[in-house]
């Protein structure tokens, strides 16, 4: 069985349409790469700009690798100069005890 992940990012001021095609190639990489499942992945985006990615670790062992494989380390270093990694805690939308976000289409 898979590992859930909830990614939230902030883009940075001016990058946000930078990040998004960016993101668009995230979970390709990953699964490219043989660390997430096939399952669909999603992007959605909080009142406050912050986009929120959720998607589908193959193990905890493949999220472990993630960490060690250059062609998805090569991605996540652009994500750090395109956006600051956010806690979900951080969103108003994870107070509520139904979130809503409004999703974003690749």
């Amino acid at each position: 069985m898979g590992i859930i992940a909830i990614a939230t990012y902030r883009p940075k001021s001016g990058q946000e349409d930078a990040f998004l095609a960016l993101l668009k190639t995230h979970v390709p990489t990953l699964r490219d790469q043989g660390l997430v499942t096939e399952q669909q992945a999603y992007a959605m985006r909080s009142d406050n700009g912050t986009i929120v990615e959720v998607f589908e670790w193959v193990s905890e062992q493949a999220k472990r690798t993630a960490h060690d494989d250059p062609i998805v380390m090569d991605c996540w270093r652009k994500f750090f100069g395109l956006a600051d990694i956010v806690s979900l805690d951080s969103l108003g939308e994870a107070k509520a005890p139904f979130a809503g976000f409004t999703r974003i289409e690749f």
